[in-house]
């Protein structure tokens, strides 16, 4: 087997979700979306851009009702780590008043940009404001949030794929793995 399609970054070590199980839990996802908001006149799938984009486009297709999406572009990462700072790069378009609104991130690590984000979006008068992600580091959490729909909750790994990134590198990946940071210290240097 050429490990080159497996891992055509070599700074991967291993995969911790794969991309069978991803969509899995996608699509039990979209039908649980599905069946909380039947009765809804208004959704919107509001992605944080640009580690959202694979997942939201993948759960918008197992939602069995009308919807509409929308993107907020933030940033909050500096090579590893996150800053703490949140900073608002392109807010979304469409009005949310009175909407039913799904705000959706790749990964929760401290949780600073989905609070951040929510707190926002929740004056701008939703009628009702819930949260989605794909990845959750419970242990990371640096302030109280509730996540509405998980899609795994995974160890305090720095991961790639499935729209996920290091500098750029990774997005691609049709699964969720972990990195070596030593290693891409090794060819790429300081992550940070």
């Amino acid at each position: 087997m050429n490990t080159n399609s497996i891992f055509p970054y070599p700074f991967i070590d291993q995969i911790i979700i794969s991309e069978d199980d991803i969509r899995n839990r996608v699509q039990e996802l979209g039908e649980l979306i599905t069946n909380d908001y039947m009765d809804s006149e208004k959704l919107v799938l509001l992605g944080l851009l640009r580690g959202s984009v694979m997942f939201v486009t993948d759960l918008m297709r197992h939602i069995k009702r009308p919807m509409t999406i929308d993107f907020m572009s933030v940033s909050s990462y500096s090579g590893t780590k996150s800053s703490g700072f949140v900073r608002i790069d392109s807010d979304h378009k469409s009005t949310i008043n009175d909407w039913d609104v799904i705000l959706i991130d790749d990964i929760v690590d401290s949780g600073y940009t989905i609070h951040t984000v929510r707190r926002l979006l929740s004056d701008r008068k939703p009628r009702s404001l819930r949260t989605c992600a794909l990845l959750d580091k419970v242990e990371r959490h640096k302030v109280e949030i509730e996540i509405d729909y998980i899609g795994f909750s995974i160890p305090d790994y720095f991961v790639v794929g499935y729209g996920l990134d290091l500098a750029e590198k990774g997005r691609n990946l049709p699964y969720i793995a972990s990195v070596d940071l030593n290693k891409y210290k090794e060819l790429y240097g300081d992550a940070d």
